[in-house]
């Protein structure tokens, strides 16, 4: 019985150590088994984690080349590159704005204007795809989203930006908004709102536009508040010249004469005035006068060629008129010029050749008309 009994108690004994050896492989076993899970979610939660940083140095790089792209003009490279950024990762932050300007640049101002509106949805506040935004709706024609982007934008700047105010101020004068127009200029060129200088400067554009008319009576308020405002009688004279009332237009320039004697385009402007009214002599001594004031500007040389040869002297016309050309090889008006000048002179095939010229030149020149 008690050797039974021992027998039992050692095999209890045994048991007993095997469970707690058991137990404890157990442990062992399940803190290695804990220890690899938990390497594995760590391994599997750091690996992502620096594919992330690597895809985002990745991007990142792609945005400054891209942009260094569109700095060289390569416009279309630049896209192609953010295009392939776009399919991988495009969620990258500033990617919409950099596609929106590359489109800006090579002018596709409906695809910049969509990737700027996006751009804005993801940082709202971003000046400069703001004012690119403003300027695309501007192109499209859609004036009054353009304006109230380029107010906005140009509210934030510390100074004017050359670009946003000179097409928030001819958006508002597209839209009849002349006051707006007329305080978007004069902060353009940094004069008072409601000062002479900002009512010249609103006529000098409206003329630009083609709203002669309205030019006029800014013109002429702006000569109410400071009669001796120059650039003002010349503007008048331009718009009137422009209207074929050539005695009127002559008037003006004289009136701009006394307030800016100097002032070379009155000549050249006065020599216009005196070919079309064919006042030769008068047309000659004010070409004369422009061409001694500024001997820089093919027009003048061109006028006086048409009045000399008018006069009857082709070989001086074609002196004037050549020297016309060296400063524009491309006018119109000086080689059709010239060609007659040389047919006066006998010079048959010089003249031949000038006329075969203007057939491949398009015919209108601000510099002269014929």
């Amino acid at each position: 019985m008690a050797e039974r009994d021992a027998t039992v108690i050692g095999i209890m004994d045994w048991l007993v150590r095997r469970a707690v050896w058991s137990v404890r492989l157990m442990m062992l076993v399940g803190a290695k088994l804990a220890t690899m899970c938990l390497s594995s979610v760590l391994l599997a939660v750091a690996v992502p984690a620096g594919a992330q940083s690597a895809a985002g140095a990745t991007a990142d790089a792609a945005l400054v080349q891209a942009q260094a792209l569109i700095d060289q003009g390569k416009n279309d490279q630049a896209i192609a590159l953010l295009d392939g950024l776009a399919r991988t990762a495009p969620q990258t932050p500033g990617l919409e704005a950099i596609l929106g300007k590359a489109y800006y640049g090579k002018r596709d101002y409906l695809q910049a204007s969509a990737h700027l509106e996006a751009a804005l949805k993801q940082k709202p506040v971003d000046s400069e795809s703001t004012q690119l935004l403003g300027l695309s709706y501007f192109q499209l024609g859609h004036l009054q989203q353009a304006i109230t982007l380029l107010e906005d934008v140009q509210s934030r700047m510390p100074r004017p930006d050359v670009n946003g105010s000179y097409l928030l101020g001819v958006s508002y004068l597209q839209t009849y908004q002349y006051d707006k127009a007329r305080m978007a200029f004069a902060r353009m060129f940094s004069v008072p709102p409601e000062s002479a200088q900002a009512r010249l400067v609103l006529g000098q554009m409206m003329l630009r536009q083609e709203f002669e008319d309205k030019a006029i009576l800014e013109l002429e308020k702006a000569l109410a508040m400071d009669a001796k405002i120059p650039m003002a009688h010349f503007l008048l004279g331009e718009i009137y010249l422009y209207k074929s009332s050539v005695a009127q237009a002559l008037d003006e320039f004289h009136k701009e004469l006394q307030i800016s004697p100097i002032l070379w385009l009155v000549y050249w402007r006065l020599g216009d005035a005196y070919t079309r009214l064919e006042k030769w002599d008068q047309a000659e001594r004010a070409l004369k006068q422009a061409i001694w004031l500024n001997q820089d500007f093919s027009g003048s040389f061109i006028l006086l060629g048409k009045v000399e040869l008018k006069k009857g002297d082709a070989r001086l016309a074609s002196e004037f008129l050549e020297r016309a050309l060296k400063m524009d090889p491309n006018n119109f008006s000086a080689h059709y010029l010239l060609g007659s000048a040389y047919k006066e002179m006998g010079r048959k095939d010089d003249a031949q050749r000038e006329f075969d010229l203007t057939r491949t030149l398009p015919r209108f020149s601000k510099s002269c008309a014929i």
